[in-house]
């Protein structure tokens, strides 16, 4: 599952594709995308690329390839040849916000762990500088039910160190409760800019909202409420030990 700007990203160089036969450039995708800079552009090809769609063609300047469209997009054409005409126009020339909706909420495990569920597991969420949401469902993991409250649930892969003195480590798994509302104190998995999701404690000061990590060497980020998103409430935790 995409974001919404990462959607909107692959879709538009899929669309010109078909209308030109090469890629748009990175001033072209900026300003469809409506963003300030061509950075956001970079972070959001990279998000592309690592969940597949898309692949860099090495030594060739503005060369994509598309791999892969969205589920949905291929059901709207009624085939998944797009696709495959995409890619080759590259080859030639050289959703609303994307949640993380797990579905469902918890599912019965298998007879290997009775009164046990499973949740899908979407991916890795930053506990650092934040990174690019990753959001496709990669696998399922066991929970106790008493882990799970009311609502939907999903795992995240840490990766980082920015929570470590709230006892939360690079590599763990962190079960969360999909919400989009927090109280001051809580941790969250929160969405900025549509592009980077990120693992902090949620706090306001005055207007804004205060992202804080739970190690020193990382400084309080603090954004406009209409720049973060909140995805979830963090309800539990699975470490493993080799």
């Amino acid at each position: 599952m995409l974001t919404r700007k990462q959607h909107q990203l692959l879709m538009f160089i899929q669309e010109r594709l078909q209308e030109a036969g090469v890629p748009p450039s990175f001033d072209e995708m900026k300003d469809a995308l409506d963003l300030k800079s061509k950075s956001g552009i970079h972070r959001l090809i990279t998000a592309l690329e690592e969940r597949g769609f898309i692949r860099r063609l090495p030594n060739r300047a503005r060369a994509l390839e598309i791999l892969k469209l969205p589920e949905s997009a291929v059901n709207t054409a009624g085939t998944s040849a797009a696709v495959a005409t995409a890619a080759s126009a590259i080859n030639a020339a050289g959703s609303n916000l994307g949640n993380p909706v797990p579905s469902p909420a918890a599912m019965p495990a298998n007879d290997d762990n009775p009164g046990f569920a499973s949740i899908p597991v979407m991916g890795r969420i930053a506990a650092g500088t934040p990174i690019s949401a990753i959001q496709d469902n990669t696998h399922m993991v066991t929970v106790s039910p008493e882990m799970l409250g009311g609502g939907e649930h999903y795992a995240l892969e840490v990766k980082g160190d920015s929570m470590i003195e709230a006892g939360i480590l690079d590599g763990d798994t962190v079960v969360i409760q999909k919400s989009n509302t927090a109280t001051p104190g809580e941790i969250v998995v929160a969405l900025i800019d549509d592009e980077e999701a990120t693992l902090k404690t949620f706090r306001r000061q005055g207007q804004e909202i205060a992202l804080e990590a739970a190690n020193p060497a990382y400084e309080t980020r603090v954004f406009g409420p209409d720049r973060v998103d909140v995805q979830g409430k963090l309800v539990g935790l699975i470490r493993r030990y080799n």
